[in-house]
C-alpha cells in the first residue's frame, strides 16, 4: 500500500476513534449518571456536565480541524 493511502486511512480511523470516546464519555456522564436532565430545577452537576460538554465538543472540533489540515 502506498504511504500517502496508509496515512490517510489512519487519519481516518484516529478521528473515528477520537469522535467514539468523546460521544462514549459523554453519554457515561449524561445519560447513565443523570448529569444531562433536569428534575426540577438546574443543579451544579447539570452545570458542570454541560461547561464540560461545550468545552470538550469545541476542543474537539478544532483538534480534528488542525488534524485535517495536515
Amino acid at each position: 500500500m502506498e504511504e500517502e493511502t496508509r496515512l490517510f486511512l489512519i487519519r481516518i480511523i484516529n478521528t473515528i476513534s477520537i469522535v467514539l470516546i468523546w460521544m462514549i464519555i459523554q453519554m457515561t456522564w449524561g445519560i447513565y449518571m443523570e448529569w444531562a436532565f433536569f428534575e426540577e430545577n438546574p443543579d451544579w452537576r447539570n452545570f458542570l456536565y454541560y461547561a464540560f460538554f461545550l468545552g470538550s465538543f469545541a476542543w474537539l472540533i478544532v483538534h480534528l480541524k488542525k488534524k485535517w489540515k495536515r
